[in-house]
């Protein structure tokens, strides 16, 4: 294993910090992103049942319903103001988007420069490459695409996990502002 990290040269930091980034928001986000800060059973109930939401009061639906609250007989502001919280709860996917599109570019980089070390250390003489130089270059151009690619894995199916329960929790949360929308016209 330590030989594909120091095969990779220099570009083991750029894909170590890509990795470190990507593992930093998927937990982040999974934090922010659970049930209970997003869409609390209490409140969603609540809702449904047309009541006066009570709990959940740090969740994404809890800051939408108490900027409802505060904002009556404007609902374009309130619509306004759940798409700014459903942003807010996408913060950070898009970087992912790019570590996973970026991760095996640098790898890809990693496979062109140890080809070119290879092909650069051709004799003359010979026509062939030094058999140390040709082994080093293929081990760089291999351990770095083969970083880059292990890094776009651990970076993309979170960040599909993670968009897709975006949406979802988005159009929960449209479907119950409807409701909290619906009520307010009643009273």
């Amino acid at each position: 294993m330590l030989e594909i990290i120091k095969g990779a040269g220099l570009l083991i930091y750029p894909l170590s910090l890509c990795s470190v980034i990507a593992v930093y928001i998927i937990i982040e986000r999974l934090y922010a992103l659970r049930k209970g800060a997003v869409l609390p059973d209490d409140l969603v109930d609540a809702i449904i049942e047309g009541k006066s939401p009570q709990g959940g009061r740090h969740s994404v639906m809890a800051r939408i319903v108490d900027y409802a609250g505060r904002h009556k007989g404007d609902p374009e502001a309130i619509k306004a103001f759940a798409r700014l919280e459903i942003n807010r709860m996408e913060r950070g996917i898009p970087y992912l988007d790019v570590i996973y599109i970026a991760a095996p570019m640098l790898g890809l980089t990693g496979t062109v420069m140890g080809l070119l070390r290879v092909f650069g250390q051709i004799s003359p003489e010979t026509g062939l490459p030094d058999p140390a130089a040709f082994t080093k270059g293929v081990s760089l151009a291999l351990s770095a695409t083969l970083i880059g690619l292990v890094v776009a894995l651990v970076a993309i199916v979170p960040a599909g996990y993670l968009s897709r329960k975006i949406e979802n929790d988005a159009a929960k949360i449209d479907l119950l502002l409807e409701r909290v929308l619906s009520t307010q016209a009643k009273s």
